[in-house]
């Protein structure tokens, strides 16, 4: 871990170092992964499955890489009932909360007299990933397909990485089943992205992309940006946690190890406070916790390249270099925690109090766990179900409100040396 303090000669140099961009712009990352993209769009289905047996040991043919209607069923079966209880829990808080963001149609009338508005259709067919890998990430099955079955999306095509012997975690199957999924495929990383977007003799292509994934897996959606849609950049977590000295030091370090431990060795945490006496506490329960935790050596792996512990003159301070940071997760554990983030407006998702660690909103809360992480919040947002809608504004003219208009689509058209643009509403004057 890195400890900051702002009363560090060097404290401006640091801070830039601490800010700094991550794996979204890793030359050597998006060198490999320009290879991978490359080949899957030549050799297809080929290149798919030499991919998956090189990077996930399994050797599939093609068609292997669906999974059956009977391995779905034998999934179901394998989930027993505290499983299902939360499966079902986390799915309808997911859903209720989705289908208060969906967007609706609407009209209206100009100046002319017509009739304006737009209309939102469901997208046919979408893709989402599902990371597997050391974490099978079950919770991002609900956070991911929930959203597509509320939108109303008739194809939701799933990727997510199988063992050496082809297997998926069952509970992954189940709770995909559960939300919605009408295909599923075994293959994971950038390859599967590939897929996904480019389409190959077994996977047709989708017309956008969601879901979370490791630093490949974000490089590849990044890249592939024009050839199909994306929902936003979700690479390896991070979490910021704000504090002062009412932070329960406990609570912080156990959030900070929380996200440390997924296991790619890209995930960031920064602990930014105004308190010295907060800080030092919450280093000491960081090495109090880790010894007690299964993926401890994981979590070193994190702790000792991207952990900063940060002392901040102020609250303000505080709260600046978190809107520079843009975290995936911010948690504000301060006096006032609800007015004081309302200055916050980078991050992916705030979670206010001692009373609210980040893993709520991993799980079961009901806003999607999907979120911008490596500084992309700067630019995105995190996923929502209306990013499954898309957006058509629709025009409809009378003849009476045609004729009004007339006269600026001329003027228009002369200043803009587009005659037949002019005279294509003349016509019909």
């Amino acid at each position: 871990m890195r400890v900051i303090r702002y009363t560090d000669k060097d404290f401006a140099a640091k801070l830039a170092q601490v800010a700094a961009a991550s794996s979204l712009f890793d030359p050597a990352i998006e060198q490999r992964t320009r290879v991978i993209l490359d080949d899957v769009a030549l050799r297809g289905d080929a290149a798919v499955l030499e991919l998956t047996e090189r990077f996930d040991g399994a050797k599939l043919s093609a068609d292997q890489l669906s999974v059956t209607k009977e391995e779905l069923l034998a999934a179901s079966l394998k989930a027993d009932e505290s499983l299902r209880q939360s499966v079902t829990e986390a799915e309808g808080n997911i859903a209720a909360f989705a289908k208060k963001s969906l967007r609706k149609d609407w009209w209206s009338e100009n100046s002319h007299g017509a009739v304006v508005g737009e209309k939102f259709d469901a997208f046919q067919r979408v893709g989402i990933y599902i990371p597997g890998g050391t974490a099978p990430l079950v919770s991002t099955a609900l956070m991911t397909i929930t959203l597509a079955k509320v939108a109303g999306c008739k194809e939701i095509v799933v990727c997510t990485p199988c063992g050496k012997d082809g297997t998926i975690n069952p509970a992954i199957l189940f709770a995909a089943r559960v939300a919605g999924a009408t295909e599923i495929y075994r293959i994971g990383g950038a390859q599967a992205v590939a897929a996904m977007a480019y389409g190959t003799k077994t996977i047709r292509r989708v017309q956008k992309i969601f879901g979370p994934g490791n630093a490949y897996v974000s490089m590849a959606k990044r890249l592939l940006v024009g050839r199909v849609a994306i929902d936003l950049l979700a690479g390896p977590s991070d979490v910021l946690i704000l504090a002062d000295d009412t932070a329960n030091p406990k609570f912080a370090a156990g959030d900070m190890l929380a996200q440390a431990e997924h296991g790619s060795g890209h995930e960031r945490v920064w602990l930014v406070t105004t308190s010295a006496k907060a800080l030092k506490a919450v280093e000491k329960e960081i090495a109090k916790q880790l010894p007690k935790l299964a993926r401890r050596a994981l979590i070193q792996r994190v702790l000792d390249d991207n952990v900063w512990l940060i002392q901040v003159k102020t609250l303000a301070d505080g709260v600046a270099l978190t809107n520079r940071i843009a975290p995936e997760h911010c948690e504000v554990l301060t006096r006032s925690a609800g007015k004081l983030s309302r200055d916050i407006v980078t991050a992916g998702a705030l979670f206010l109090g001692n009373y609210s660690p980040t893993v709520l909103g991993d799980y079961v809360a009901g806003p999607s766990h999907v979120l911008p992480t490596d500084g992309a919040g700067a630019s995105f947002a995190g996923l929502t179900v209306d990013q499954f809608q898309r957006r058509t504004s629709v025009v409809e003219y009378s003849r009476t409100a045609l004729k009004r208009a007339l006269p600026a689509v001329k003027k228009f058209a002369e200043m803009e040396g587009l005659d037949a643009h002019g005279q294509s509403a003349a016509l019909r004057s």
